[in-house]
Parts: structure tokens; C-alpha cells; sequence
């Protein structure tokens, strides 16, 4: 009896965590793209004004961010700055393709940003400008889509998990 009590415990517990990690999900994506968005913003401003090589205005602009979004930075700055023959593409494809399941971000903007960091470096700052406004004027438009996301069902993912919890033990008895 003690046993199906604790297997009722803790299949409660798991359900309702279960639930309450996929609402985490739902809240830091927003807050992840509004930091990626201010991380080009730093970026364009490195690049525009101040004149900055490229692995230095990563590695800079990393230093200024939060996690995963500088651990990616730092890595792509560091690797540009080694070079050893690879081309800027396939330094932040390898970078993004690696680092990217630590975030909450989805699909697109993993595609945004690889498309803005396959611009990068090629072309003159004030083409890589353009290229960095694009890529925050889309990244705006997924922030809205990920808080209207977060508001349609991070409460519901809530409820769910308890729900599932509270209809395993129910399925056990």
C-alpha cells in the first residue's frame, strides 16, 4: 500500500513537472528573441560605428549577452578568429547546428539566424547593416507570434501536466 502511495506521489510530480517545464519552454522563447534581437542591434551598431572586424564584434557583443545566446557568439567569434580554412557559413552553421537545442528558440528563427550569419562578413557594413535590420524586423515579427504562443498555452500545459499526473495515479487504483 505504501508503494502505490509513493508510485502515486511521484507520478503526480512528474506529471505536473512535465507540464510546468513545457510552460518554461513557452516563456523564455519570447525573452530569448528579444535578446537575440538585441544582440544584432549591438552587433549593427559594432559594425556601423564603431568598425569592428567581425570575430571581435561577436566576441564583444557576446560578453554583453545571456546565455545560450552568448555561449553561441563567443563560440562563433573565436572559431572566426582561428579561421584554420573555413569559410564564415560553415563556422556558423557548425556553431548554431551545435549550440542551438540549449535554447527555447524554435525553427525559424534558427533559419533567420543562420540566414544572417551566411551575410555576414561578405559584403561591405553597410550592406551587413541591411542584413542585421532584416534579420531583427523578422525576429520581431516571431517575438509576437511567441507571445501570443505564450499566452494561448503556457497555462494550459500547466493544467495538463497535473491533469496527466492526476490521471495516472487514477488509472492505477
Amino acid at each position: 500500500m505504501l508503494l502505490k502511495l509513493m508510485g502515486s506521489v511521484f507520478l503526480l510530480f512528474a506529471g505536473t513537472m512535465f507540464g510546468f517545464y513545457q510552460a518554461m519552454q513557452y516563456a523564455r522563447r519570447p525573452k530569448q528573441i528579444r535578446q537575440l534581437i538585441g544582440v544584432i542591434q549591438r552587433l549593427e551598431t559594432e559594425v556601423s560605428y564603431g568598425l569592428t572586424p567581425l570575430p571581435d564584434a561577436l566576441l564583444t557583443v557576446s560578453r554583453q549577452s545571456a546565455e545560450p545566446i552568448s555561449g553561441m557568439l563567443s563560440r562563433a567569434g573565436t572559431e572566426l578568429r582561428a579561421r584554420d580554412g573555413r569559410s564564415m557559413r560553415e563556422i556558423w552553421e557548425g556553431v548554431i547546428g551545435e549550440t542551438w537545442n540549449r535554447s527555447s528558440m524554435k525553427k525559424v528563427e534558427k533559419e533567420i539566424t543562420l540566414e544572417l550569419g551566411y551575410m555576414l562578413g561578405r559584403s561591405d557594413s553597410t550592406d551587413q547593416v541591411k542584413h542585421l535590420r532584416l534579420a531583427a524586423s523578422q525576429l520581431q515579427v516571431e517575438e509576437a507570434a511567441a507571445l501570443e504562443d505564450q499566452r494561448r498555452y503556457e497555462k494550459m500545459w500547466r493544467s495538463l501536466g497535473v491533469l496527466v499526473g492526476a490521471l495516472a495515479v487514477i488509472l492505477m487504483y
